[in-house]
């Protein structure tokens, strides 16, 4: 199997020259052949991408639509269980965002990949402005409560367009070399926004006395972003589809991810720890029913994760990269599941929100190497349909969490559910480092390059 580089002909060339499969030293990735690694040390990046125009354009876009997205989750849990007072309810609200992405994500990603990616992230993040407007709608009348569960499929249906094609813009744009420094400034945008979303909404809920605000304040953010999408510049449209013909060509993200174990390995790591370790959908509960606060105090449980994931963006833009990436992943995901025990077990405001800042703080690391090891690995052709696996994995298990935690909840009390999720995400970090090995001993994520995985194809003219 040939090794490419992502730069064309030439460069794929003087790759080549200086590149090796990893091997001894990586494990069992050699023997599955789909990752190259550069044995020198990468140059220094030409141009920090923050100081692209159009990137700090895209960067600020991305505070008001995550800005948005928080405070409109705020709004939704707030009111709906305000109306419901049910754990369940509370679970229920990840489970029909899940169902519109589990039916799309194939056929997204693949069309994602024969597109131009920022015409669909246009229509995802309009589509997200629209539900907003839909639940400010349901406020204003005594809507049934199937309005809600409508309204979140809408969200469901926007946010399968919008992870695969936003989470491949950048890599179309930018050298490689300017990843990881991209990522963490994307990560931090997307961190601040984070934790002034949920404090927003809680404030807006607080000062009106009800959700109208924060849905206005929804629909505002995704607003925002469309104008700042307008100043990126139009990525290329795919010449070549990897990955073969018809139905090949539609699941050939799922090809990719299942030969390159290292990827798969951090993906399934992220994927168990945020299904069993994820607290946040239970939090309008912990607020009212064990803490005993009011809005506002929800808002900032909800930011705390945020703020710890931005303290970690900020230091990573300055710090040397990682020698060993993956043990740092290994150990990151172990400190989640510590931190999550502590804030089940936690009786006093301040005690929880230190325990979800460090929640945060730990899966701030995980992201960045993530979303690098994500974009160093795979070839331009097949990120689409590569990041709509990733998205399933890794952006609604968030949503799938909520249920696993709403239904342990209504079980056995949410004290009893956060504590088991935390628990288990320590068993599955010692569960993935078994099966494995090679995660601990990949090298600088900089030195890592895609393969070519199927001869291209042309599109369909």
């Amino acid at each position: 199997m040939s090794r490419v580089s992502p730069r064309g002909p030439a460069r794929a060339r003087a790759d080549a020259a200086r590149a090796t499969t990893i091997g001894e030293d990586y494990g069992p990735l050699s023997a599955a052949g789909t990752v190259a690694a550069v044995t020198s040390a990468p140059p220094p990046d030409p141009v920090p991408a923050i100081r692209l125009p159009w990137v700090r354009a895209f960067a600020l876009g991305r505070v008001f639509a995550v800005l948005g997205m928080q405070t409109l989750l705020v709004a939704v849990g707030w009111q709906l269980y305000e109306r419901t007072e049910s754990a369940w309810a509370l679970g229920l609200v990840g489970v029909f965002e899940l169902i519109p992405v589990l039916l799309l994500f194939v056929p997204v990603g693949h069309l994602v990949d024969r597109s131009p990616r920022r015409r669909i992230a246009m229509f995802a993040h309009a589509l997200l402005g629209l539900a907003s407007l839909g639940f400010l709608a349901t406020t204003a009348s005594d809507a049934p409560i199937w309005w809600t569960w409508a309204l979140l499929v809408v969200v469901g249906v926007a946010r399968a367009f919008a992870a695969p094609s936003v989470g491949t813009i950048l890599p179309q744009l930018l050298d490689p070399l300017q990843f990881a420094h991209a990522n963490a400034w994307m990560s931090a945008a997307f961190q601040v926004a984070s934790v002034a979303g949920p404090v927003v909404g809680g404030a807006l809920i607080d000062a009106t006395g009800g959700a109208r605000a924060a849905f206005v304040a929804g629909a505002v953010g995704q607003a925002v972003f469309l104008l700042c999408l307008l100043r990126v510049p139009k990525p290329p449209v795919p010449t070549v589809v990897a990955g073969g013909r018809g139905i090949a060509a539609l699941f050939a993200g799922f090809s990719f991810v299942r030969r390159t174990p290292v990827f798969l390995a951090a993906i399934t790591l992220d994927l168990f720890a945020v299904l069993l370790g994820g607290a946040t959908a239970l939090l309008p509960m912990f607020a009212k029913d064990v803490l005993r606060v009011g809005a506002t105090e929800l808002g900032w449980l909800r930011a705390a994760p945020g703020l710890g994931a931005l303290v970690t963006a900020i230091a990573i833009t300055r710090m040397a990269p990682w020698r060993r990436p993956g043990r740092v992943l290994l150990a990151a995901v172990t400190g989640f599941g510590v931190a999550t025990v502590g804030f089940g077990l936690s009786r006093n405001l301040a005690l929880s929100l230190g325990c979800l800042f460090l929640t945060g703080l730990f899966d701030g690391v995980s992201v960045v190497i993530r979303m690098t090891l994500e974009q160093m690995v795979t070839p331009d052709a097949l990120r689409g349909r590569v990041a709509a696996v990733k998205f399933v994995f890794i952006g609604m298990s968030n949503e799938l969490g909520g249920f696993e935690s709403g239904a342990v909840a209504a079980a056995f009390g949410p004290v009893a559910s956060v504590v088991i999720g935390g628990v288990g995400t320590l068993l599955v970090v010692a569960a993935v480092a078994s099966r494995w090995p090679a995660l601990a001993r990949i090298g600088p994520l900089a030195t890592l390059r895609p393969a070519d995985d199927a001869a291209p194809v042309p599109p369909p003219g």
